[in-house]
């Protein structure tokens, strides 16, 4: 059975808005596309983690830096036939200042990590969802300048699919943050993305 490793932070984890629970086994996003890819004889390795950045260090949680763990799941998880490769939210926090190219940088090393384990793997980029215009009011981690990077990601991201050869999807253009706290995806999103990337998916 072909292997597709879900790298992301706390929307590919599952993460209930307002909550510090996790939503259960056929809700989140990861889960729906293991459902859907099965009859290929694929099957999703979840790997979201809440807090996960690209390239940047969590002053207060360890483990949280992508380019230190995912080496590590590529070889543990190994055989990997696809890795969905969804990261840059965390990376909008108000402590990192970074700005969209710089996220797309650390993206960028990600894929380099990937492709340099296996080339033969196929990676799928995709930028996250943006943030709800007043996230602040319930994250104090992220201001409005995170909320203007999170809605430049797109086209960052774009350009370094284009320039790696990857293939691209924009989680934007199919789910939105919960009004509950402008930051996480509700059941509902959560749908709304795994049949979208079911599709881009199941056409290999």
């Amino acid at each position: 059975m072909k292997g597709i490793l879900c790298f992301g932070d706390s929307n590919t984890y599952g993460l209930i808005p307002g909550e510090q629970g996790r939503f259960e086994w056929g809700i989140r996003w990861s889960s729906i596309l293991d459902e859907h890819v099965r009859k290929k004889g694929y099957r999703v390795i979840e790997e979201g983690l809440c807090g996960r950045t690209t390239i940047f260090n969590d002053a207060y949680r360890r483990g949280r830096k992508g380019t230190e763990l995912l080496p590590v799941l590529l070889e543990t998880h190994s055989p990997i036939d696809i890795v969905i490769l969804m990261l840059g939210t965390n990376d909008c926090k108000t402590v990192y200042g970074a700005r969209p190219e710089r996220i797309g940088e650390g993206v960028e090393e990600l894929v380099e990590q990937i492709q340099s384990f296996d080339s033969d793997i196929q990676i799928v980029l995709v930028s996250p969802i943006a943030l709800g215009r007043e996230v602040w009011k319930y994250d104090v981690e992220f201001n409005q300048h995170s909320v203007e990077v999170s809605r430049k990601l797109p086209e960052v991201y774009r350009e370094v699919a284009r320039k790696r050869g990857l293939e691209f999807m924009a989680a934007s253009d199919y789910a939105n943050p919960s009004s509950v706290d402008q930051e996480h995806m509700d059941a509902e999103n959560h749908g709304f993305f795994a049949e979208a990337i079911s599709r881009k998916i199941e056409v290999w």
